[in-house]
């Protein structure tokens, strides 16, 4: 998969699967100093991933300041042939100031065993 360098960030495309449904979001910023994986609120509506009264909201810190989240499982997650099932996710406003649908952070790169090739601007499975 080939990683898109904007304003100096890396960039991929990323399918999400829940509850039927799928999604591709093309502004996901990799991230190896961000421990989980995170998604813009807004973009898992379509398939219906929402906030619920049950749902325990906790608080990330992180280089751009704190934000409140909530954790979900989702069915899959796939960046390109890398692809898990199953995987915790969490979701919050993800406001930077930049476009961005969300964080695949180290606990997808970890569990997926990604490579990221700066020098061929790729990442890809070892």
């Amino acid at each position: 998969m080939k990683i898109e360098v904007r304003n100096g960030l890396p960039f991929v495309q990323a399918t999400v699967t829940h509850a039927g449904k799928q999604i591709r979001l093309n502004n996901m910023l990799v991230d190896t100093g961000s421990a989980s994986t995170i998604f813009a609120t807004d973009q898992l509506l379509s398939l219906g991933v929402h906030y619920a009264p049950e749902d325990e909201v906790h608080r990330i810190r992180g280089v751009g300041g704190t934000e409140f989240v909530f954790a979900r499982q989702i069915a899959s997650l796939a960046v390109e042939d890398l692809q898990t099932d199953d995987f915790t996710v969490e979701i919050g406003l993800v406001d930077y100031g930049f476009v961005v649908d969300g964080i695949i952070g180290m606990d997808f790169l970890l569990r997926v065993g990604a490579v990221i090739d700066l020098k061929q601007l790729a990442i890809y499975s070892a």
